[in-house]
């Protein structure tokens, strides 16, 4: 018998051998395995607790490496502002992530999560990053991705394709115009944050090109620009067809382009909120466009469902999770959100079959940007946060952002370009020598701050000093009196008023003024004086009663930390080339009138904007 042993004892090592290599072996951490095959594999492998762990997302101070490792965490976000320290470094970022990634990656599975942020104007929560300007100007996609790669974070809450129909809507400025044909020409952001999607792609399915491209976020799904008076997160009135033909293109883009999430609106169409829609994001979006990206809620946006928010939370999981939202930005009390979708598929009222659709929504964007692969950041982007070529491309879209209103009183005797030369200039104003002004909101802090500390740029005043000629004098004052604007015997002035920073609702205005002492200081300068007067705005405010005191009127919208690009313009290194993407009212009592509208009269119409000749540098 004893001859029998060996063979045996060969005959148990391969077994063992062979159940060693299975367990080590799984098809979904193969990159060989087609997309399907990884994400049907490892869903076969999930619990109820994993899965609904990938549906949550929760804010970063919340986001401990306990918390990620036991709720199974699938992502995590920080809210406007949400830093690890106000000038925390690149690497600093990095560290951060990582060490969430690494909690995520220690669990049995495996599942590395995805942390998202707002980069709505460049990397703008991040100091040192350079700030676009906002969407009212230009959108930026390509220099944005690398720099929000540069703190290893691979997925950005943008673009907002929003299409802004009323300027009293405190997120106008993320709106890239009133006119559906811009904002869907401007999609073409997407492959800038993401890359450009291969030619054999199915259409729907969300690409991202890999380490230096993020997932991008089109938002906010449907009809958020829309609403009664500019409202913020308040309910858009308008037919199917308008809701199609007016807010809907851009998403069709979207999703030929191969955007990886989209973003429901806090709003609601036709009395009925959008978190709670099923027929418009099931139905049609997941269904009739057939977007197989995942959706994601807004900030406390289940919360959201009932007035006053979360009067009854189990009612707001239940109808937004079988609306058809995925991931839920939940972000703080992931606890309660977890326990009562748990509940609620154990009681069979959310059916299985729609967990297991977000989850696969999920699974697939994770799949399809390499994330499975790389989940860790490394640190060789960080030299591309607020980089010098990224800053001239900044200073490039803001002189193609702006737009001359009104150049002299006569064609034949335009004020601008201004001359280089000359004894003595008036710089004035709230906004000319103020960083955060012209960054607006979503800057650093979510409402945005004041002063010129908060990063790095350059103000406008900075930008006139380092462009006119060594023997003209610089003047700055900012809100003088007549008195001393007539007795400074100035060559000419530069005004620059506008809005404070803002962000969401608290940007919504029925006034649309521009923020005292600005009329003043229009009226005393350009009344004693030759004046050039530019616009710090997020939309276009009341400046009918000041136009006929001004020589020359540029709306400058916001546009970020490189305010040289200003400068470069007013004293003709390059000419003024943009025109108006909305309409510029003569009052309010006119709003909304859009282009287009049987009753249009404007101050200046959609598509307006004066041209100058650069001079050369002289």
């Amino acid at each position: 018998m004893g001859r029998f042993s060996i063979p045996k004892l060969g005959f148990v090592l391969l077994c063992c051998l062979a159940a060693v290599t299975e367990a080590t072996y799984v098809k979904y951490k193969d990159p060989k395995q087609p997309l399907g095959v990884r994400i049907k594999d490892l869903m076969s492998r999930m619990t109820l607790a994993e899965k609904i762990g990938q549906m949550t997302q929760i804010e970063r101070t919340v986001a401990t490496p306990d918390v990620m490792k036991n709720y199974f965490i699938g992502s995590v976000l920080s809210g406007g502002g949400s830093v690890p320290d106000p000038k925390a470094t690149p690497e600093a970022w990095i560290e951060m992530v990582n060490t969430m990634q690494k909690a995520a990656l220690s669990t049995r599975l495996g599942i590395p999560m995805i942390y998202g942020i707002d980069a709505v104007h460049g990397h703008n929560n991040v100091y040192k990053a350079t700030i676009f300007p906002h969407n009212v100007g230009l959108g930026i996609g390509a220099a944005t991705a690398l720099e929000v790669r540069a703190t290893g974070i691979p997925y950005a809450f943008a673009p907002c394709i929003a299409v802004c129909r009323d300027p009293r809507w405190g997120r106008c400025y993320e709106s890239y115009s009133e006119d559906h044909k811009i904002v869907q020409l401007m999609t073409e952001i997407i492959p800038g944050l993401q890359g450009e999607l291969p030619a054999n792609s199915k259409k729907g399915v969300p690409f991202v090109a890999g380490k230096d491209k993020v997932a991008a976020c089109a938002k906010h799904y449907l009809g958020d620009g829309g609403t009664t008076k500019g409202i913020n997160e308040n309910n858009t009135a308008i037919s199917m067809n308008g809701l199609l033909s007016i807010h809907m293109p851009a998403y069709l883009n979207s999703i030929r382009k191969g955007v990886a999430t989209v973003m429901v609106s806090y709003s609601s169409w036709n009395g009925v909120k959008m978190h709670a829609n099923r027929d418009l994001v099931t139905g049609f979006l997941k269904n009739k466009l057939k977007f197989r990206g995942f959706v994601i809620s807004d900030w406390q946006g289940l919360d959201r469902i009932t007035s006053p928010p979360h009067a009854n939370y189990s009612y707001s999981v239940e109808a937004g999770v079988s609306a058809g939202i995925d991931m839920i930005m939940v972000p703080y009390s992931f606890t309660e959100f977890i326990d009562d979708l748990t509940y609620q598929v154990k009681q069979k009222i959310i059916p299985m079959s729609r967990i297991d659709d977000a989850v696969k929504r999920i699974l697939r964007v994770k799949f399809v940007m390499g994330l499975f692969e790389n989940p860790m950041a490394d640190k060789s982007l960080v030299n591309q946060l607020g980089s010098q070529e990224h800053r001239e491309l900044a200073r490039e879209a803001v002189r193609k952002s702006l737009v001359l209103l009104k150049n002299g009183e006569a064609a034949d005797k335009p004020l601008l370009p201004l001359p280089k030369k000359a004894t003595k200039i008036l710089v004035a104003g709230t906004h000319a020598d103020n960083l955060g002004y012209q960054c607006g909101g979503w800057t650093i802090t979510w409402q945005g701050l004041s002063g010129n500390d908060l990063t790095v740029g350059t103000t406008i005043l900075q930008a006139v000093k380092n462009t006119v000629d060594p023997s003209t004098q610089v003047v700055y004052s900012q809100n003088p009196d007549a008195q001393f604007v007539k007795s400074g015997r100035f060559s000419h002035a530069i005004v620059v008023v506008g809005e404070p920073p803002y962000a969401e609702t608290n940007g919504d205005s029925l006034n649309l003024t521009i923020s005292q002492p600005g009329p003043d200081t229009i009226y005393n300068v350009c009344g004693a004086v030759k004046c050039a007067v530019v616009v710090i705005s997020g939309r276009p405010v009341v400046i009918q009663p000041y136009v006929s005191s001004i020589n020359a009127l540029v709306a400058a919208w916001l546009p970020g930390t490189e305010g040289q690009g200003v400068a470069d313009v007013l004293f003709g290194d390059y000419g003024f080339t943009g025109k108006l993407a909305r309409t510029w009212f003569k009052t309010v009592d006119q709003l909304p009138m859009n282009v287009g509208d049987p009753h249009y009269d404007p101050l200046f119409p959609f598509g307006f904007g004066l041209t100058t000749k650069p001079t050369g540098k002289y």
